[in-house]
This record gives structure tokens, C-alpha cells and sequence, in this order.
């Protein structure tokens, strides 16, 4: 398959090309987003795809500057979250990354989807494309090494 990039403007565009993403992820799965709160994390059909990712050994990474609205309103996800504990790891920017508005999903860094900024839907996915996401695999390993765990006791921390 020749790469695809595909810009987006709405929710459900996003919704859509974010729901391809997690269902090519095979190995790997990097996301980075202020707070998730348009990711429909705790979606029945979010958690089918998370939990086949996961149970064929693909290992996910987390960072968001700010956990209350999964804690809040996705008790689907903080169930995977403690069902696959050992495939997920949840951190938390510190304060010096509180700034950073964008949002992406990275898979097996071949696939992404990214919104320029985290209050407005306009972006862009890519498939098949990973020349394309060396810039982003490189912000999310700073983000990722910048930032602090994310898991405390009963809630995501994040």
C-alpha cells in the first residue's frame, strides 16, 4: 500500500482516522494529548480495538498533561488500563510541557494522526508514511522522556 495522507476538519473525521489508526496498530501505539477529552477513550468500540491491540502483545504509551476527564468519564479505559497493566504506560508532562496544545496517535511508526492543535479538529493522517512521522516520533520521545508516571494507586495520574 503506497502511503496516504489524508487532511481532516470535524470530530468525526478525526473519530474515524483516529478509530483506522488503532485498528492497523499491531506492536506499537504512542499518544500524546492534553487531555483526551475528544478521544472517546471509554467508547465500547475504542476498548474492542485497545483490548485486541493489547491482547496480541502490542504495548502502549500514554502522556497527557491532565487525567481528570478519563478518570472522570472513562471507566471502560481505566479497566484496561488495570487489565493490562503490564502493557500500559500512563505519564503526565511536567510543568515545563504544559504549553505543547497539539495531539497525535502514532502506530507501529508507520501510521499518524494529528491534530495541529488540541482545541480545534484541523489535521492530518498519514498511512503508511513513517519518513513522514520522524519528526513526530522524535517530539513524542522528548515528551515521553520529559515527562513524570502517571500511575498512582486507583486513578490514571495522568
Amino acid at each position: 500500500m503506497d502511503k496516504l495522507v489524508i487532511p481532516f476538519t470535524t470530530r468525526a473525521e478525526f473519530q474515524q482516522h483516529l478509530a483506522s489508526c488503532l485498528s492497523r496498530a499491531e506492536h506499537t501505539l504512542q499518544m500524546f494529548d492534553p487531555d483526551y477529552t475528544i478521544w472517546e477513550l471509554g467508547s465500547s468500540a475504542t476498548d474492542a480495538q485497545l483490548r485486541r491491540f493489547l491482547q496480541g502483545g502490542g504495548r502502549l504509551q500514554l502522556v497527557a498533561h491532565d487525567g481528570r476527564h478519563v478518570e472522570r468519564d472513562a471507566p471502560r479505559f481505566l479497566r484496561l488500563l488495570k487489565d493490562y497493566s503490564h502493557l500500559v504506560e500512563v505519564r503526565r508532562t511536567n510543568a515545563q510541557l504544559r504549553q505543547l496544545t497539539d495531539s497525535f496517535c502514532i502506530a507501529d511508526q508507520r501510521d499518524i494522526v494529528r491534530r495541529f492543535h488540541a482545541d480545534h479538529f484541523r489535521g492530518e493522517a498519514v498511512f503508511n508514511g513513517p519518513a513522514e512521522l520522524q519528526t513526530s516520533l522524535e517530539r513524542f520521545l522528548t515528551i515521553w522522556i520529559e515527562s513524570g508516571a502517571g500511575l498512582y494507586a486507583n486513578s490514571t495520574g495522568i
